[in-house]
């Protein structure tokens, strides 16, 4: 994934997803350590060498945001270093995935409630006619090269999109991300905001 914009752009890719977690894990501790006006220095994969940020954020911290759900690696960075963590893949995934977040961070003796947590919710489309819905969906996915339109995505009228959204608020999630793909369906994100939002406002 993404191999060929690392070699359009002269960086190394990695041999494996493991590699590139290895590397991933050490370049989060260089940038919390920076962020926080400490001077780190790598260890096994980064040739920094007691690096520091100056000026530093206004802000007291800045955030780290990882998005994704690997269960042994990923999800044990976001609970030693991450401000939030993006997790996708439906309800039930993400459910299982939260739930293994709060043990790595049982683990390394961090309070989950410090990480943010958001849902990647993948490509909405409101109509008040769910066929509409669908169509729109589906123009949308012919509209970019033809692609083979995702599954189980969040397309219909409203009050459905909301019935699909608020099992997420029982497991404490508040931040979805929805995308949009070219054309870029107006009319969608305004009733997210409009008519879903206030169906899930009640918690």
């Amino acid at each position: 994934m993404f191999e060929t914009e690392h070699r359009a752009f002269g960086i190394e890719f990695g041999r494996s997803p493991g590699e590139r977690l290895r590397w991933l894990e050490e370049a989060v501790r260089i940038m919390r350590g920076m962020l926080r006006g400490e001077r780190p220095s790598g260890e096994r994969f980064y040739r920094a060498d007691a690096v520091r940020l100056d000026p530093l954020p206004l802000q007291e911290r800045l955030p780290i945001l990882i998005g994704g759900g690997g269960e042994r690696k990923t999800l044990r960075i976001v609970a030693r270093y991450a401000d939030a963590c993006n997790l996708g893949g439906g309800f039930a995934n993400v459910k299982r995935r939260d739930e293994i977040l709060r043990r790595h961070c049982d683990e390394v003796g961090r309070d989950e409630s410090q990480i943010e947590r958001t849902v990647g919710i993948g490509t909405c489309i409101i109509r008040d006619d769910p066929a509409e819905a669908r169509r729109v969906f589906e123009a949308t996915f012919a509209h970019n090269g033809g692609a083979e339109p995702w599954k189980d995505q969040l397309v219909g009228t409203p009050e459905q999109v909301a019935d699909r959204l608020r099992p997420f608020l029982g497991i404490g999630f508040r931040h979805w991300i929805a995308g949009f793909p070219s054309p870029y369906d107006a009319e969608t994100m305004e009733r997210l905001v409009t008519e879903v939002k206030p169906m899930l406002a009640g918690g």
